[in-house]
């Protein structure tokens, strides 16, 4: 919204900084962090206040976790919050492509909503059936492939493009749709499964998204892509700023979420995020180079379906119990010290994933 304010400057004055893509997400994180910080609170006071027990703690889970009843849920709703007055605010309102992340973003928190309220108010762990949630997020999945697949370049629509390989391109034809649905749904999911320890799955879905912002910064700018040798997608820079946003929120909603957690994301949050970096990635058609980023959300979605497969089969456990962050507390390792490492590997991926744009 801002960004029209651009149309007062002469190119010499201080709204001549808003045509820089650098400069409104710096502002928008600056936004979203201080939104957090205002309103944290308050929105924590509200959620416990109308939600009385808060959210329900599954029996068999870690014991550990039973001292965590009473707490608090939904509290993904401070990041979005702030995202959403942060991207409105600085970004540029007349690009499709930030509206198809907003649109994948808002749509799966709503049905996070949904599934927390359904938890809450009838103190169940189950919520929404799985059915419904899954059928909701493939029809807004399916929506923002064929958004993305429209607005692409002709000669990158319906395109896989690969990492490392120089101009290498897989033409999926019709079934880019199908594929974008599997990254955008996948992706929910796993930052979903992910999130069970307190600040667990916040700083990962924060360094994920600040690794897709920069390659969408990249990959929308023609001088940067011609250097680097990788496909140039125009318009995609707009959602830098939105990922910055998505870091300043993510920041002010962590520091309520830090053990021992004020409040819960929820699916909320979680759906939302992971939906998020899956849109993400498929605009800037960098769908493996998401595998790679968040390969930490791969290996916990990977340990249930393995966990589920293994255990229909031969009725024996493969993991102490999946996802595979539960595994290691009941290994005996400390709630903190899992939560750390885990941001370490994720940083380590996301530098991993940044190399491959130039690794060609």
């Amino acid at each position: 919204m801002l960004y029209w304010l651009t149309n007062l400057s002469d190119g010499g004055d201080i709204f001549n900084l808003f045509r820089y893509i650098t400069f409104r997400a710096g502002a928008a994180f600056f936004t979203a962090l201080i939104f957090g910080f205002l309103f944290g609170r308050p929105l924590i006071n509200i959620l416990r206040r109308k939600q009385g027990k808060g959210q329900p703690i599954r029996d068999d889970g870690p014991e550990g976790h039973l001292a965590k009843a009473g707490t608090p849920t939904m509290g993904g709703l401070l990041i979005l919050s702030a995202m959403l007055v942060s991207t409105l605010l600085w970004a540029r309102l007349d690009n499709g492509y930030v509206w198809i992340v907003l649109g994948v973003t808002y749509g799966y928190a709503a049905i996070g909503f949904w599934d927390d309220y359904a938890k809450v108010s009838k103190q169940n762990v189950k919520g929404v059936s799985g059915r419904v949630r899954m059928g909701l997020g493939l029809a807004l999945a399916a929506c923002a492939g064929i958004a993305a697949a429209w607005m692409h370049p002709s000669d990158l629509s319906g395109q896989l493009a690969l990492p490392v390989f120089k101009d290498a391109l897989i033409n999926l034809s019709i079934f880019f749709v199908p594929f974008a649905m599997i990254v955008i749904v996948g992706a929910a999911n796993a930052v979903n499964l992910t999130d069970g320890l307190d600040g667990l799955a916040i700083m990962p879905a924060m360094i994920a998204a600040g690794t897709l912002g920069t390659i969408a910064y990249i990959v929308g700018r023609v001088d940067f892509t011609e250097y680097l040798e990788v496909h140039y997608v125009p318009g995609t820079g707009e959602i830098f700023i939105f990922t910055a946003a998505l870091i300043g929120g993510g920041l002010g909603f962590l520091w309520y979420n830090a053990p021992p957690a004020a409040v819960f994301m929820g699916d909320t949050g979680s759906l939302a995020l992971g939906g998020a970096l899956g849109a993400i990635a498929v605009c800037t058609k960098h769908e493996i180079v998401l595998a790679i980023v968040g390969g930490l959300f791969v290996v916990e979605a990977l340990s249930v379906i393995i966990q589920v497969a293994y255990f229909k089969r031969t009725g024996k456990r493969v993991f102490l119990m999946a996802p595979i962050h539960h595994h290691f507390e009941k290994k005996g390792w400390a709630e903190p010290q899992i939560v750390i490492r885990f941001w370490i590997i994720s940083l380590i991926l996301a530098l991993i994933g940044l190399a491959t744009l130039k690794l060609r």
